[in-house]
């Protein structure tokens, strides 16, 4: 009895072991390239479609600047030195370039090479992907038939040149999560934008990501198909687009003071209202998202004045309000094998004092770290903006004895940037990849007696 329940276990662990590799590897080199028709073949009759998606980072998830940096000079070669987070080698071209990935072309070839890795997240994908390995998908889970059936949202569509298939699935939020939610090999959760947004008050009404990301109008999805009042348009616009950005969160200044005595006090507050996103907001690689209030008094003259936030007192908010001396991103340097590296400014080009909404990552040595995949430890504050959230902000601003007598403006700017400045500048990338973008901005006026 003692044997044969030996025996059970043994292949109850196999069965288990077994299971394991097939759910992490199961998708990569199950196809060839050339079982994916290219972007193009489907813009022959998708034609505004497929401009829409040409246009949008979905096209470029492979050979937009940063996403090629950060795999080529950091992800990769940290892949090849560290066991712990060698799947990332592969992992982040499941979602990135999955043409690649499926085809087992892993390493793919740099983007200057132009393989077919650089059609990025192309039509292919989305409308061959079936459903998900996970209950609640995450880490390129998606699972993809190669075949001449495509999935889509319509269930009276027609093609003369494919099969068509209602999917429930392709039109879910799900299939989002499948790439927008991921955990490191630290378990970390480094993406979870969809369940951010499962967890708010959008799930709760239907409100789906589609709905904001592929905004609706009337036309046709193809040159021959029908007229519809709903076709789902493919720009899919997100934090890249500073029209989405624009607005996002409202700001309210207050101040019980209309007027001020030079060497006295204004005491004033902020408040920032989530009220158009559906997530967090930064969301996403929240490593990298920049969400910063910058306040400044400005006298008659012109002259400015930083006014720096008042702590609120939680753990972790040193990380929070900016402070360019403090340095970070130490594993970088590691990765790149740069003698005497000792990081660079964490916070960038932020006026010290301001609030940064942020959701800092940590790596397992406690610094906090650029690199997503090196990621063992993210909750020790979350200061982001919640969907339908609102944060007050306080502040308490002395007013200079020598300043002249007048009006002065406080003006509240929150803007918006994808990487620190810090990391763009060291990174070399074009400054439009870190620029600031102003999401919104609002002023009130005093007078200084």
């Amino acid at each position: 009895m003692m044997m044969r329940m030996m025996k059970l276990s043994l292949a109850a662990v196999l069965v288990l072991l077994i299971a394991a590799v097939h759910a992490e590897s199961a998708e990569m080199g199950q196809a060839k390239y050339e079982d994916f028709k290219k972007p193009k073949y489907c813009g022959a009759c998708h034609r505004e479609i497929y401009q829409e998606w040409n246009q949008s980072l979905m096209s470029k998830s492979f050979v937009h600047e940063w996403d090629e940096v950060e795999y080529f000079k950091l992800a990769l070669p940290h892949a090849m030195k560290l066991e712990k987070v060698s799947g990332v080698k592969a992992g982040c071209i499941g979602c990135h370039a999955p043409l690649a990935f499926l085809s087992g072309d892993i390493p793919p070839k740099p983007v200057a090479d132009k393989t077919r890795a650089n059609e990025g997240v192309s039509c292919e994908i989305c409308h061959n992907i079936t459903g998900s390995k996970e209950a609640v998908p995450f880490n390129f889970s998606y699972v993809i038939e190669p075949d001449k059936v495509k999935q889509g949202p319509r269930k009276d569509a027609e093609s003369p040149v494919h099969e068509t298939r209602y999917s429930e699935f392709n039109r879910s939020p799900e299939l989002c999560a499948t790439c927008h939610d991921e955990q490191s090999p630290y378990g970390a959760w480094v993406k979870a934008t969809y369940r951010e947004w499962k967890a708010g008050p959008y799930a709760k009404e239907g409100t789906r990501c589609q709905d904001c990301h592929m905004y609706r109008a009337p036309g046709k999805s193809a040159s021959k198909g029908k007229e519809r009042n709903d076709i789902a348009h493919h720009s899919f616009h997100g934090s890249h687009d500073k029209g989405k950005l624009a607005g996002s969160v409202d700001i309210a200044l207050y101040s019980k003071k209309k007027s001020v005595a030079r060497g006295g006090t204004l005491d004033f507050r902020a408040a920032l209202f989530n009220g158009k996103v559906g997530h967090y907001i930064p969301s996403g690689s929240t490593e990298e998202r920049m969400l910063w209030l910058e306040v400044w008094a400005v006298d008659a003259a012109g002259k400015k004045y930083a006014v720096p936030v008042e702590a609120k007192g939680f753990k972790g908010e040193e990380y929070t309000i900016a402070d360019r001396k403090a340095t970070a991103y130490q594993a970088m340097g590691e990765i790149m094998e740069i003698a005497d590296y000792k990081g660079i400014s964490r916070d960038g080009n932020v006026p010290d004092g301001s609030r940064i909404f942020r959701k800092p990552f940590f790596d397992p040595q406690g610094r906090m770290t650029i690199c997503q995949w090196y990621t063992a430890e993210n909750t020790m504050v979350d200061y982001r903006i919640g969907p339908r959230e609102t944060k007050i902000e306080k502040y308490a601003w002395t007013v200079p004895e020598d300043m002249e007598p007048g009006r002065v403006t406080i003006e509240a700017n929150l803007y918006y940037s994808q990487i620190p400045s810090s990391v763009g500048e060291f990174m070399k990338l074009p400054a439009d990849e870190y620029a600031p973008v102003l999401v919104n901005k609002a002023a009130i006026e005093v007078d200084v007696e």
